[in-house]
């Protein structure tokens, strides 16, 4: 890699990203993958939306229009500013529309259709403009599921686009950008002939349309790209994931090594590492005193960093919240989401105030303090296409209890007491009895297995999921495609 003759081009497509924008996992892999790829020899970009009222004016500031034009949105005559500014040495490019884009939230407009069916195509059309040439266009998820149909039914038989390929990335097969099917002529400007690829539930399905147009598509994990071709993960779009499961890949996320190290982060109480686990120790106290918790370090803390929703497994919670809180244990919740789940955790907390603490709320500071001072981390998914929350663990040595699926299936090994191997804990099916299970597992290692429990934190601390592995693969991809 790095030699100019195998040196790819690659655009890569995305509605948020790392550090300007992020609701969710695809912000980090946007912000922090085609870093990891420019360091590995190839010329990457990235391109997103500019949201004005979203982005950080530290980051709009450092911006310079490059170039602007007039497209067609259907019938619509609009305007395409291309800002540009440099996040970590990858140039990103800003699409500005103020009519389109400063708005007040990201996915949650009524003509979120017509924004991204417009953000496809002014990113098509601002590739000659800037001069850049890619040899793939890497989209993801349902805001970008419109372009690839575009490039090859419109744009492929002009010389400029006809050897681009594309990758299609899904990050969350839930969320698939399901609209009315009228807007296939008013937005999309796309012929009746293509429904079929496009067409799901009677209704144009952008997240089908990726998936039906794309040269290649992966997901963010291997047990996700199985799970996913069965009715039971497929989110109704089994049947075209099993179409193109030859060209159907997965490829799990990584976490920035440099960014969350335990040894020189900033942002928690005291520092350490594999070789001199004191901090680890102190940052729990100093956890403990914050959260308002009794200080004692021989307590077990279990944490949980997440959004409240019940793709997270929090009925398998609610079900045994007082069985679990009898044990000698402390929890501590960070998170916002379904209020069902944050009355039951501010609930909890009133009747476990020495016990539970629950920050309804999202504070990144705090998140990174509760990943280096916690003993376990729990993560029952009902489906995780990769998870972000078990690396981060791992990688401050808070040792993960997971659910098998996705991603979470593919980073942690359950702890196999004959052997001696494993990163974690883990459970098979959804359920409140056996997650439980699992957890009075764990917390018997802890207070009992004193030399068993050190391995395993220092195994978690040393074990790589940094990106460059992911990154690896990803370039494999790229030229295969």
């Amino acid at each position: 890699m790095g030699k100019n003759d195998d040196e790819l081009k690659i655009l890569f497509v995305s509605s948020e990203v790392v550090p300007f924008v992020k609701t969710g996992g695809l912000a980090d892999v946007a912000g922090f993958l085609p870093r990891e790829i420019k360091k590995q020899g190839h010329d990457v970009r990235v391109v997103m939306p500019e949201y004005t009222q979203q982005i950080d004016n530290e980051y709009l500031a450092q911006t310079e229009n490059i170039t602007h034009f007039r497209t067609n949105v259907a019938w619509r005559d609009e305007y395409v500013g291309v800002d540009r500014l440099e996040n970590k040495g990858v140039p990103t490019y800003l699409i500005d529309n103020k009519e389109k884009f400063d708005r007040p939230n990201l996915y949650e407009n009524p003509d979120k259709h017509v924004q991204f069916a417009y953000f496809c195509r002014a990113v098509i059309e601002m590739l000659p403009r800037i001069d850049f040439q890619p040899d793939i266009i890497h989209c993801n998820d349902w805001q970008t599921g419109p372009l690839s149909a575009m490039l090859k039914t419109q744009y492929q038989q002009y010389s400029f686009y006809e050897n681009i390929k594309t990758i299609y990335t899904i990050h969350n097969l839930r969320y698939q950008g399901q609209f009315g099917l009228d807007i296939l002529d008013d937005t999309l400007a796309l012929s009746s002939d293509l429904l079929p690829k496009i067409e799901h539930d009677n209704q144009v399905n952008y997240m089908k349309t990726g998936i039906s147009f794309a040269d290649a598509v992966n997901t963010v994990s291997k047990t996700y790209a199985d799970e996913i071709q069965t009715p039971y993960f497929g989110e109704g779009l089994d049947y075209v994931l099993r179409y193109r499961s030859e060209d159907l890949y997965g490829i799990v996320n990584g976490i920035d090594y440099d960014e969350y190290d335990p040894a020189t982060d900033d942002r928690i109480y005291a520092n350490f590492d594999a070789n001199d686990l004191a901090g680890k120790e102190e940052n729990k106290l100093k956890l403990q005193e914050e959260m308002g918790l009794p200080q004692d370090p021989d307590v077990p803390v279990i944490s949980i960093i997440s959004r409240l929703v019940p793709q997270k497994g929090f009925d398998l919670i609610r079900e045994v919240i007082d069985e679990l809180m009898q044990e000698d244990l402390q929890f501590v919740l960070l998170g916002t989401g379904n209020s069902e789940y944050e009355e039951m955790f501010k609930a909890a907390a009133e009747r476990y105030p020495n016990k539970l603490a629950a920050n309804i709320e999202y504070d990144v500071d705090l998140a990174q303090k509760i990943y280096a001072s916690s003993d376990m981390f729990l993560m029952p998914s009902q489906f995780e296409p990769c998870g972000l929350g078990q690396l981060f663990s791992l990688r401050y040595g808070t040792i993960p209890i997971v659910r098998e699926t996705g991603g979470l299936n593919d980073t942690v090994e359950s702890y196999n007491e004959h052997t001696g191997e494993g990163n974690g804990f883990s459970f098979t099916d959804y359920s409140a009895q056996d997650m439980l299970y699992t957890i009075r597992r764990a917390l018997s290692y802890y207070k009992n297995e004193a030399e068993v429990w050190e391995k395993l934190v220092k195994r978690a601390i040393e074990s790589d999921y940094s990106w460059y592995n992911s990154a690896q693969e990803y370039i494999d991809l790229y030229q295969k495609v």
